[in-house]
């Protein structure tokens, strides 16, 4: 039977069909053989008595080989593939569509052959649960491949060297946050030996640990996010944010395929990954010939997992392009003061003197023409247009009703829709003036009576840090 043939099989399955007697297996088994490890190799299914190797366009993405590494109890996919042998030999088929309904592997088997076989690599020792993807959860350690059971970590038995060799270990990228109880405790139990990672390992059960198995209370269990390996990007557009779309995995960089019907919805999860703003239109364009693509299903991805998770290998002539709005960038905001032009835009807080002049300033980098700077406290809030991508608020004389944390808020009416930033806040201190002596000295002598100075600064606004220093003998 061919490739054809057994895929025609399958979408009959997957239509709600059973092949005879399918169901009517003894206890399931499953494995992966010919790898470097359990937790590695091709798989395959015990099913109706018969061991088979699972046909190799059965499981294509990292989400639906989960489905197996769970059952072979080896933790979250890392890669899938396909090995091609000379000759073809009887297969299990198994439905993509059965399988992300919760089902168990066997029973989502169809008979076939092929000379196509599903390779697959899973984490086997680490795993991460509760989180928004393959890349970020709580992390759960098997550290005996002959006990099934998982334990939590101890927030303080874990360090920033262990986390990258997890992150490694599960086919991600750098670890981004490293936080106690971000997704939950879960029911596995709390603590394992103190891991002693150097950060060059590629699997945490190959660093070193200490003998003593340690406990810990609750919240405070590891919960870990990675970055997402490869890169997602929109080329040949108008701008980064705008063009065919593009997803690197399994080490190789394809455009996704056209055909993929993508809603609004999902393709707002790729203008995310991208760091831009909201999804604008998503649709295709045709090329001359078929290319390598990554086929991503929209319901894959707004199921919430990343676009490496959904991708399967294919050919198309159709590419998918998207169109994102433009994040806004940060605005900044700075203060300076009547005299000397004092400015606080590096500063946490400012301080100024009641009665003095200062001057709030808000700028942003040139993105958009127009818009407006909306300058805002807990106790006033006041709007200017951008002229040059700034605006600039004037107090005439400062007083106590001024003080608080100020932030400025850029807003633009952009296509194709209103977006806003907001700045760091900043602090402001109204305070009564106090003397300064100021004294000027030539270099090599000792100055003379005329030459000290005492004067009162009314109307100096100081920044905070500054006061010690220009007051100081």
């Amino acid at each position: 039977m061919d490739h054809l043939l057994l895929l025609m099989m399958l979408l009959v399955r997957s239509s709600g069909l059973q092949a005879e007697g399918e169901l009517n297996s003894t206890e399931p088994g499953v494995r992966l053989v010919g790898g470097e490890s359990r937790c590695a190799g091709d798989l395959e299914l015990e099913h109706q008595g018969e061991w088979r190797p699972v046909w190799g366009y059965s499981l294509r993405t990292l989400k639906e080989a989960g489905v197996a590494c769970r059952e072979l109890d080896c933790g979250s996919a890392v890669s899938v593939g396909e090995r091609e042998e000379s000759s073809t030999r009887p297969v299990w088929g198994i439905i993509s569509n059965c399988v992300e309904s919760g089902s168990a592997l066997r029973e989502c088997a169809a008979s076939g052959s092929s000379d196509s076989f599903l390779n697959l690599t899973c984490s086997d020792s680490v795993r991460l649960l509760g989180g928004t993807g393959l890349c970020s959860g709580r992390l759960e350690v098997n550290s005996d491949p002959s006990d099934p059971s998982w334990s939590s970590v101890c927030e303080a038995d874990f360090d920033q060297q262990d986390a990258q060799v997890v992150c490694r270990q599960l086919g991600c990228g750098a670890p981004s946050v490293l936080q106690g109880a971000l997704y939950g405790e879960g029911e596995a139990p709390m603590g394992t030996k103190e891991f002693q990672c150097g950060g060059h390992e590629s699997a945490l059960l190959d660093c070193s640990s200490a003998s003593e198995r340690n406990t810990c209370s609750p919240g405070t269990a590891v919960s870990l996010t990675c970055s997402e390996p490869g890169g997602v990007q929109l080329v040949g557009g108008e701008s980064r944010c705008a063009g065919d779309l593009e997803v690197e995995h399994l080490g190789e960089r394809r455009p996704v395929e056209g055909y993929s019907l993508w809603t609004l919805k999902a393709a707002g999860v790729a203008c995310r990954e991208l760091d831009c703003g909201s999804a604008v239109s998503v649709g295709e364009r045709e090329e001359s010939s078929e290319r390598d693509v990554w086929g991503i299903s929209s319901d894959c991805v707004e199921s919430g997992s990343a676009l490496r998770e959904c991708a399967a290998p294919g050919s198309s002539d159709y590419i998918l392009i998207l169109t994102c709005s433009d994040k806004l960038f940060q605005p900044n905001i700075s203060v300076s003061s009547s005299m000397y032009g004092v400015s606080g835009a590096q500063q946490q807080g400012f301080q100024v003197f009641r009665g003095s002049t200062f001057s709030i300033s808000c700028s942003i980098q040139p993105q958009y023409p127009g818009g407006s700077f909306l300058l805002s406290s807990s106790t006033h809030n006041y709007t200017q247009p951008a002229v040059n991508h700034s605006a600039h608020f004037l107090f005439p004389a400062a007083e106590p009703a001024h003080q608080g944390s100020y932030s400025c808020v850029y807003h633009v009416s952009a296509f194709p829709q209103d977006s806003s930033s907001e700045s760091r806040l900043l602090s402001v201190t109204v305070t009564d003036p106090e003397p300064f002596i100021i004294r000027a000295a030539t270099r090599g002598r000792r100055p003379s009576r005329q030459e000290d100075i005492e004067l009162d600064y009314d109307d100096l606004g100081v920044p905070a840090e500054e006061e010690g220093a220009q007051g100081a003998e």
